[in-house]
């Protein structure tokens, strides 16, 4: 008997919890959430062994369908979180402004102008307007804001 093979016979379940602290701590090296289902399928199996006598060959086939079982579901509700998080506009900035009105600080002319949101200048484009005109900002064109004369209802 090997030495692996003596302390595994010695560990007992204890081996599965070892086995699954072990793929849990590779999974904060190796990004994917790849090792975590299989830890915890290894915990698992270290878990159920605690309580019921099982032969190695049985604890390993437990394993396999837990961390197949795992890591379908775990696919499954990641990709559903992920999709679900996050902001869609975030390297987009500009997407954020359409639909929004603001008031023209200095006046669009020749289809060309500024305005300042936030803590940014943006360069516009639109028809010819006067200083003070509510705009509304209706599309993005590369790094400009395409804007159009706003309603006279319309909050800025």
């Amino acid at each position: 008997m090997s030495i692996v093979e003596r302390l595994i016979a010695e560990l007992g379940p204890w081996s599965w919890w070892i086995l699954g602290l072990l793929l849990l701590g590779l999974e904060i090296l190796a990004p994917g959430t790849i090792f975590l289902w299989f830890g915890v399928s290894a915990i698992l199996v270290g878990t159920l062994a605690l309580f019921v006598d099982l032969s190695w060959q049985t604890a390993l086939v437990i394993f396999l369908i837990l961390s197949f079982v795992s890591l379908i579901v775990g696919r499954r509700l990641m990709s559903k979180l992920s999709s679900e998080a996050g902001d869609p506009g975030l390297n987009r900035r500009g997407s954020r402004y359409i639909g929004r009105v603001f008031v023209l600080e200095t006046p669009l002319s020749q289809g060309a102008g500024k305005l300042s949101v936030d803590d940014t200048v943006w360069r516009i484009t639109g028809p010819d307007l006067s200083a003070g005109t509510k705009i509304r900002v209706t599309e993005i064109d590369g790094a400009r804001l395409v804007v159009e004369a706003a309603d006279e209802t319309a909050e800025a």
